[in-house]
């Protein structure tokens, strides 16, 4: 209710626009932020960065020949272990009956 002779002071508009804007540049901000990011521009730039360490996609990729020359030495090194493992239980045996004749002493000594 208004009483005569009350003054109403209306809302300053500069004091409205000044709450306003900002909020309207952070969204702005946030949306050209993720259009650089994940648009064009930012697939570019990645490419760039990629680019300047080295690190091409296309250079991870195996040739054929040299995946089977990949599975040719895993072949041999799995190879060479099973010779290892067959060996360490043959000396194992050894030390075992060894230590059963009583030329050993116990280990830890």
């Amino acid at each position: 209710m208004m009483l005569q002779g009350e003054i109403v002071i209306p809302p300053d508009p500069n004091l409205i626009i000044s709450q306003i804007v900002p909020v309207v540049e952070m969204v702005m901000i946030t949306l050209l932020g993720g259009f650089v990011a994940f648009g064009p521009i930012g697939r570019a730039v990645g490419d760039v960065i990629r680019h300047l360490f080295k690190a091409d996609r296309k250079q991870g990729a195996l040739a054929p020949e040299d995946v089977d020359a990949l599975h040719a030495r895993f072949d041999a090194i799995q190879h060479q272990l099973t010779e290892i493992a067959e060996r360490q239980d043959f000396t194992e045996r050894m030390l075992a009956q060894t230590r059963e004749r009583g030329a050993l002493g116990a280990g830890g000594q």
